[in-house]
């Protein structure tokens, strides 16, 4: 049996003196396992780092088999990821999300995304939200979605303020204020297009895809938190630290609370 598929790179252990076992997120074959010979070697190195994009060719003689990779690079991103926590972290926190996914299991809308995340991961401004994003788009997979786009209480489409922690759906205000402390806010970066995530609304996204994830994925399988995405929490929040008071938006052009740079959408349309 054999294929060829885009790949990413999530990580690799050893497997004798010369060879390892990579770990890759394949465009149509989900999350896969190979043998990749010489991969210890200095040519192979390189290219086998968590975050490259590579060319795969899988062959085994079953479909059940490990089976053996041969890679060739499309793109080695790992030397820029290595330049900021958040972009380190979120490597490995990302990896560590996929791997609650079923091994050769297709998911090519979240290879797409991990795609565009790894492209502006570097950037911690931008690292924050595409990650809520991509946790959002995980639990979704797992058959666990949040519904932020229409009040659960009143089918209203506007004012979403909250969102429930019994059904992951968002709450309007007028509907949720008197519930308020119960609820989880909803950050404006996940409700209002062309919102840009400060600090205070990426800590409170970051908390309520955690309360989710712990609770419809870590808790029922006995597992803890990657502390990988403890880092990614950590570093991504550093970043966006309070800054001085921005220039009067009569003065920039620029209404408060317009996100200055275009966010990449992790949509699946």
């Amino acid at each position: 049996m054999q294929w060829t598929d885009e790949a990413i790179i999530l990580g690799v252990r050893r497997h004798g003196e010369t060879s390892v076992v990579a770990e890759v997120m394949t465009r149509a074959r989900g999350r896969h396992l190979g043998l990749v010979r010489g991969g210890r070697s200095r040519a192979m190195q390189p290219v086998l780092q968590p975050g490259n994009a590579v060319e795969v060719t899988w062959r085994a003689r079953l479909d059940e088999h490990l089976g053996e990779f041969r890679m060739e690079p499309l793109e080695l991103r790992a030397a820029r990821l290595m330049e900021t926590a958040a972009a380190v972290y979120g490597v490995q926190a990302m990896a560590a999300l996929l791997r609650l996914l079923p091994e050769r299991d297709p998911h090519p809308h979240l290879f797409t995304s991990l795609s565009v995340i790894l492209d502006h991961l570097h950037d911690p401004r931008d690292a924050g939200e595409l990650f809520v994003r991509f946790e959002i788009a995980v639990l979704e997979d797992l058959g666990f979605g949040l519904d932020l786009a229409r009040c659960a209480a009143t089918g209203t489409l506007e004012d979403l303020a909250f969102v429930s922690p019994k059904s992951g759906r968002a709450v309007s205000r007028t509907a949720g204020l008197p519930y308020a402390d119960r609820m989880f806010a909803l950050p404006p970066f996940l409700s209002l297009e062309g919102r840009a995530a400060d600090r205070q609304s990426l800590e409170d996204a970051l908390r309520m895809t955690g309360y989710f994830l712990h609770r419809h994925v870590y808790e029922p399988r006995g597992i803890d938190v990657s502390a990988a995405r403890n880092g990614f929490v950590q570093a991504a929040l550093k970043a966006l630290a309070p800054l001085p008071p921005a220039p009067d938006a009569s003065e920039t052009g620029t209404a408060a609370g317009d996100k200055p740079r275009g966010i990449p959408s992790l949509s699946n349309d």
